[in-house]
């Protein structure tokens, strides 16, 4: 094709993963954060239309009430989505079900856009609810780690997998930019600023028809052969790619023919026990850790003793940190302060969050993309990503919904139940998480089947299949 004549393997694939990161985990990572900068102006919104409705001002807890809900609701739509991204990939396909994703994404950008115009705080909250069933984790997050993981050789599947890791980050940085009172963070402009999801959305529709489907899925799900080596070199040029396909042949070969699996297959088979159980644990590190609460970002500054002048731009910051953080990859430590007795203590605090985002960055959240990709064969994979979604997303609503009251209560202590969890899932896996670079799908199962049979009978059977 003519937008993709770049000759190396690289550009091909980068090329392919800034297009899924548009409408994926970039898109994510905005809708989380864009919601910080128009807080207040949301709220005194809710009040103002309250008051024309009802003819009485509605109480702080309604308020807040509501303001949870605009935040939380997004959630609820990234699990609907998350309950059918498994059957849109299988019956449509990777590329497919990522284009069918940016209908409800237009949608919910069009109903925030409009809602102050409207005179309804309640087309926010509708907007929200589509722009999570098919556009962050519902689906496209979780195709686009995916689609981009199965377009990848062997030796840049980490690599180009961990992109959406960066492109979430970038995501985010981009919502607390957009949300400067210098550019779109003013009173007037907020339905704007909800809207602006809309141009990510535009750029994947007018890009990614030029790209293939992923080759795993064309060979090992449709049996395309001819399509998936016409994708493979579409994507890594015309060099010698036979080892790679072949790889693919015997992990087809592996599955016998069988048919996607469902999740209740995920969760019954023995085979995928503690791939199943590691995706749980390691998957919950993305809420339970305590980093995504970017969208109370200026109400957690606040509360430190941060000026409101200033949030705008230390929040700006935390997106940043965590770009760098997914690119340079540097070990930091986390640690916990409080105290009101200097004006130098708040930033301290700042700071620390600063070091905990990065942390944050270069282990689970940058790790976890791959991950789901490297553990599990084709045929429990879209299964697996339906569980993770579910997981995920449940998670994200009850973290969205009740951390403003935790803060409340406990203060900077919250995040001691953060780091309890950081540090069992540490020793988890170091104990138990078997290293996958540089592995075939079927070298890691086999890794993970001598936890899955423990010198049961079914091992060896099962290791005589794979060998064949």
């Amino acid at each position: 094709a003519g937008f993709i004549s770049c000759k190396k393997m690289s550009c091909n694939l980068f090329l392919l993963a800034f297009v899924l990161g548009m409408t994926g985990t970039f898109h994510y990572g905005l809708q989380v954060s864009i919601i910080n900068s128009p807080a207040e102006y949301i709220q005194s919104f809710i009040h103002e239309t309250w008051l024309k409705r009802y003819g009485s001002s509605p109480s702080a807890e309604m308020i807040t009430l509501m303001w949870s809900l605009i935040v939380s609701i997004y959630s609820i739509g990234g699990l609907l989505g998350s309950s059918c991204a498994g059957y849109l990939c299988v019956q449509f396909g990777r590329k497919k079900a990522m284009l069918l994703s940016n209908i409800p994404a237009l949608l919910g950008a069009a109903l925030m856009g409009l809602s102050r115009l409207c005179g309804s705080f309640e087309m926010i909250i509708a907007g929200r609810l589509f722009s999570g069933p098919f556009v962050p984790a519902g689906l496209t997050q979780n195709v686009h780690i995916m689609y981009a993981g199965e377009c990848a050789p062997r030796k840049l599947r980490g690599l180009i997998a961990i992109t959406a890791s960066t492109f979430s980050a970038l995501g985010k940085f981009v919502g607390f930019a957009l949300g400067l009172r210098e550019v779109l963070g003013v009173e007037a402009l907020w339905p704007i600023l909800l809207a602006a999801n809309a141009v990510p959305v535009l750029v994947q529709l007018l890009t990614l028809p030029f790209f293939p489907d992923s080759p795993r899925y064309l060979l090992i799900d449709l049996k395309d052969k001819e399509g998936c080596i016409k994708a493979v070199k579409q994507l890594w040029g015309d060099g010698d790619h036979l080892a790679e396909i072949n790889d693919m042949m015997s992990e087809q070969r592996a599955i016998g023919g069988e048919k996607a699996k469902s999740v209740w297959d995920l969760l019954r088979d023995r085979a995928v026990r503690w791939q199943l159980i590691t995706l749980l644990l390691v998957v919950s590190c993305i809420q339970l850790l305590g980093a995504n609460v970017y969208s109370y970002a200026y109400s957690i500054f606040t509360k430190a003793g941060i000026p409101p002048a200033q949030t705008h731009y230390v929040s700006l910051g935390i997106g940043t940190t965590e770009i760098l953080s997914t690119v340079l990859c540097v070990s930091v430590v986390m640690n916990i302060c409080n105290g009101d007795s200097f004006f130098w203590v708040p930033y301290c605090s700042v700071a620390l969050v600063f070091i905990f985002i990065m942390s944050f960055g270069i282990g689970p959240g940058g790790v976890v993309c791959p991950l789901i990709t490297e553990i599990f064969i084709q045929s429990y994979r879209p299964a697996a990503y339906v569980f993770n979604g579910v997981v995920n997303w449940i998670q994200l609503f009850i973290l969205g919904l009740v951390f403003p009251f935790l803060v409340e209560g406990l203060g900077n202590f919250c995040f001691i139940i953060f780091l309890t969890y950081c540090l069992s899932m540490a020793i988890f896996v170091l104990l138990v998480l078997p290293e996958t670079k540089g592995k075939t799908m079927l070298q890691v199962k086999e890794e993970f089947n001598r936890l899955n049979y423990r010198g049961k009978k079914g091992y060896s059977k099962l290791a005589k299949k794979t060998e064949l």
